[in-house]
């Protein structure tokens, strides 16, 4: 099995309740990798829940049976990588950092381990100014005086209609327009791509936290993506980074959560 966020979003855009299932059990990890760990958990007829390597486990009074084997995640690895500078007398070398991804196979659900009594971790509440204030976006007044738009996004403001039919997707929506760069006044992204990322999104945000619009979502990314087409691996890769950001700013605690 190898990672390929393009057929990962693809499964989160067009099976209802994927993303829900993938949130709840996995939370506390970034969304593609709650993603990834489902589908290992499913091709491997294993009961998804809470995630933890084996001393973690140990830790908690827990103990992974015998056999049973660890599921992989995706997580960065700071490297050193030397890369050519151009100065004024020419060129010379740099030594830099570079982050990577890397897959590491140190993780076991609840159900490949048996010991004491386990507390079942609560989903975090979502709070809209929390995440707001995290992310340095500023919610601005909705002054457009087109009556059909739901908001729109400048820089690092979003500003929503009052009278927003699903005013929590169209917030999802811009947020992801700002948080993908399409706000950026050098940013070069094809309308058609930049609609059909901040949608999805709005999409993974709405179907995490289960909330509605998703099916006006799924209908919204085709229009602008075109018939039978689909993200390509970069592209998908940025979305779930964006929806996991506003995801984690929403959080009590903004964790750190597992790479990816």
């Amino acid at each position: 099995m190898e990672v390929n966020y393009s057929e990962l979003l693809k499964e989160a855009v067009e099976v209802p309740g994927k993303v829900l299932e993938a949130y709840s059990a996995f939370h506390n990890y970034s969304l593609g990798n709650q993603f990834w760990a489902l589908m290992q958990c499913y091709c491997r007829n294993i009961k998804p829940g809470p995630l933890a390597t084996f001393r973690k486990w140990t830790e908690k009074g827990r103990f992974v049976r015998k056999g049973e084997k660890a599921l992989r995640l995706i997580m960065p690895r700071m490297i050193k990588k030397t890369v050519n500078k151009r100065t004024t007398t020419g060129e010379e070398e740099k030594e830099v950092n570079v982050t990577i991804f890397v897959e590491k196979s140190l993780w076991f659900t609840l159900s490949q381990t048996e010991g004491a009594e386990f507390e079942m971790p609560t989903i975090p509440e979502w709070n809209r100014e929390r995440a707001l204030a995290k992310l340095e976006v500023n919610e601005t007044t909705f002054t457009s005086l087109n009556g059909n738009a739901q908001g729109f996004a400048y820089q690092n403001n979003v500003a929503i209609n009052p009278l927003a039919a699903l005013p929590l997707k169209t917030l999802f929506h811009e947020l992801g327009h700002v948080l993908l760069g399409h706000t950026k006044l050098d940013n070069e992204t094809a309308k058609e791509t930049k609609e059909a990322e901040a949608e999805a999104v709005a999409l993974l945000c709405l179907a995490a936290l289960n909330q509605p619009g998703i099916e006006y979502c799924r209908g919204y990314i085709q229009n602008w993506l075109g018939q039978g087409q689909e993200f390509n691996p970069k592209s998908a890769l940025k979305v779930f980074s964006a929806a996991d950001r506003i995801l984690a700013a929403g959080k009590p605690e903004c964790e750190k959560a597992v790479a990816a």
